[in-house]
């Protein structure tokens, strides 16, 4: 891989429902108000980069996540269908604790193993890295030497970093840490990607 410098993948912030453990791969929900702050709060530290280009997921929370950078940094964001949220499929919009009570066995074997089990009727981690992945390697082959943006989610933002750093995809819930608004960060070089940040404020 050429040196693209840095590359932030960047989780959107607060929702009604990541504040009550509520599962919404799919769903669309906007930002809370303390989300909306977070997102200022981001603008006035990623400002200070140097900003090659902005990506993002089409999901409302990210792009309203992404919204205030782009506007400080004069970059219009390139949506990328390939880095939504993971699908849940009949768990959306239910919290983990309901869907573990009824659903057992479904819930269960996903927990066992998220890459190549899926929610019933939603993703693996496997098919999120088939489509996260060519982005990220799309990205890192298009980018100079500064600095890039990427806003995101959880699961997706673990699984790109399990997949870089060579970690097991079903480990993605027990390895890697993605709190709202929280930054993960990769520089790119010689010898593949390094982890510099992750899920750290900026």
């Amino acid at each position: 891989m050429p040196c693209v410098g840095t590359v932030h993948f960047i989780r959107h912030g607060d929702t009604e429902a990541s504040g009550e453990g509520m599962f919404s791969g799919d769903l669309d929900p906007p930002l809370a108000p303390s989300g909306v702050v977070q997102a200022a709060q981001l603008a006035g530290r990623l400002a200070k980069l140097a900003v090659e280009a902005i990506y993002v997921s089409p999901k409302l929370r990210a792009r309203t996540t992404a919204e205030p950078t782009c506007r400080a940094l004069g970059i219009a964001a390139v949506i990328e269908d390939g880095l939504r949220e993971i699908g849940y499929g009949t768990w959306e919009g239910r919290k983990e604790t309901e869907v573990h009570a009824a659903d057992r066995a479904a819930f269960d074997a996903w927990t066992a193993d998220p890459a190549s089990s899926a929610p019933p009727g939603g993703e693996s981690g496997f098919a999120i890295a088939a489509r996260a992945m060519p982005v990220v390697h799309a990205i890192v082959a298009a980018q100079g030497d500064r600095d890039v943006l990427v806003f995101s989610h959880k699961a997706t933002i673990r699984i790109i970093s399990c997949a870089l750093l060579g970690i097991p995809i079903s480990r993605f819930r027990e390895r890697v840490a993605c709190g709202t608004a929280s930054v993960t960060s990769f520089t790119f070089g010689p010898h593949g990607p390094t982890l510099t940040r992750l899920g750290e404020p900026l």
